[in-house]
């Protein structure tokens, strides 16, 4: 009898163990749903936009941060370009871009190539203290001579001129570029072109000597060109 009542005690406190366990399961699982319910709104909700949390900066250096950021030189002859920032306000660090070539603060290029070939160098673009970098092709041609032709260019008062000023030799697929250095000595009616076109209708008769300069690479020459207009 006693061993009897001894294993029923035992039973049921085995029973209200398993059921406090149960409870304690129960809850802790109960606890877990609720508090993941919480967490999935925060989840689900939108994000704030990164261009509220980013920190604006003052200047920012896009494609395009420069007017013209291929250059083609020559070896050996003194490089006479400059950077152009598209935007205002803006500095250039100073900085080495090739062999024999570098760049100062107003973005003016300098020096002389020492070796031919294409490179690609980054430069930083300053505006107050915050800088962004972009890059500069230089193309470095090997020292081809050229020399000038078709300078004289004849013509009548009021017919109109059709002329090309042209170079033999050179680099191969580079174009040269024509500049007049005195407008005052251009007729009146006829135009030089930066592409070496010369044209217009000439107004009245007379012989004009107008200095032309030619840039072939960076390899520049001044030039007389003669109009003879009857």
């Amino acid at each position: 009898m006693t061993q009897r009542r001894e294993r029923g005690t035992y039973g049921k406190r085995q029973n209200r163990g398993v059921n406090v366990r149960q409870r304690w399961v129960f809850l802790l699982a109960g606890l877990a749903v609720c508090g993941l319910a919480a967490a999935v709104p925060s989840l689900t909700a939108p994000l704030a936009p990164v261009a509220l949390m980013a920190r604006e900066t003052p200047y920012q250096s896009p494609e395009g941060a420069l007017v013209e950021d291929t250059f083609y030189v020559t070896e050996g002859i003194e490089v006479a370009e400059r950077l152009l920032p598209t935007a205002k306000g803006v500095a250039v660090r100073p900085a080495y871009l090739a062999v024999g070539v570098r760049v100062d603060a107003s973005g003016r290029l300098y020096g002389k190539p020492a070796r031919s070939g294409t490179y690609f160098a980054p430069v930083q673009l300053c505006s107050g203290s915050s800088c962004q970098e972009t890059r500069v092709r230089l193309v470095v041609l090997g020292n081809v001579p050229w020399v000038p032709r078709d300078l004289t260019f004849p013509g009548r008062a009021g017919v109109p001129l059709d002329g090309e000023i042209g170079i033999n030799g050179g680099p191969p697929g580079v174009i040269p570029t024509f500049t007049v250095t005195d407008h005052g000595r251009v007729p009146e009616g006829v135009a030089i072109g930066p592409d070496g076109h010369v044209g217009g209708v000439p107004a009245a008769a007379g012989i004009s000597e107008v200095p032309v300069r030619i840039c072939v690479a960076g390899n520049c020459a001044g030039v007389v060109v003669r109009l003879i207009i009857v």
